[in-house]
């Protein structure tokens, strides 16, 4: 077979054998490059590491993270005393606070996050700062049963600290301390159930009027568990969270 013939000069059998050839070619080469973008796209766009927020709270400062859970504060609702327009973020496993210098459109718990970033000590409290907007990505609850993952943990007013550092918690106890105000920061007042005080930040965004709050008043409180310097605390989200009746 003469393969420098065109197709019209060559014998029929000589064309059908050319023309299985060129077929047989053309599928090989196909294959090749289905391959080669195959592997390409696969290493353009990994699968993201998620782990468990607990997990998370465990690694060594620096590390970089990614986390997926519940929107569980506002965007910007304590940025009196954090200077961020930040928000809490809570999994079944625990929950941190995502610390981001503009608003990430988090108007509203409850929301599903999913975020990359850094493990960073902010004045006592662990944090997540993601590196730019597009390392919070928003999305919309999968189920009405998503949002369970925030139901507040009841606490002593002593048991406020480390162990629940990040979570929505709730106490109740009588008002030691009057609410004082703290500098542009905010307010800041005292609860005791008899097991130890616990100090109450209300930041201004938050609205809560101290005016119904004095020391003697039943308070049951309920907020993000937070940590300023050496001292714990709870934060308040709204005036919904402070109320005087039993939890």
């Amino acid at each position: 077979m003469a393969l420098g013939k065109s197709l019209n000069q060559m014998a029929p059998l000589e064309r059908t054998i050319v023309s299985l050839l060129r077929r047989r070619i053309l599928t090989v080469v196909s294959l090749g490059l289905l391959s080669f973008f195959a592997g390409t796209l696969t290493a353009a766009a990994p699968v993201d590491n998620v782990i468990p927020i607990a997990k998370a709270r465990s690694l060594p400062l620096g590390t970089h993270v990614t986390i997926d859970g519940i929107v569980s504060t506002p965007a910007g609702a304590f940025e009196s005393s954090f200077d961020d327009k930040g928000f809490g973020l809570q999994d079944s496993s625990g929950g941190i606070y995502i610390s981001t210098p503009g608003n990430p459109n988090v108007a509203t718990p409850p929301r599903r996050a999913r975020v990359s970033g850094v493990l960073t000590d902010k004045a006592g409290l662990l944090v997540v700062i993601p590196a730019d907007a597009t390392e919070v990505k928003m999305a919309p609850l999968k189920n009405a049963g998503d949002f369970s993952v925030i139901e507040p943990k009841a606490l002593k007013t002593v048991e406020v600290g480390e162990a629940n550092e990040g979570r929505i918690v709730r106490v109740h106890g009588k008002i030691t301390q009057a609410p004082a105000g703290d500098g542009p920061y905010g307010f800041k007042f005292s609860v005791n159930d008899g097991s130890g005080e616990t100090l109450i930040f209300v930041n201004v965004q938050t609205g809560i009027s101290m005016n119904s709050l004095a020391a003697g008043k039943e308070v049951s409180v309920t907020g993000f568990s937070s940590q300023y310097d050496t001292h714990h605390e709870i934060d308040p989200r709204s005036p919904a969270d402070i109320s005087a009746a039993k939890p």
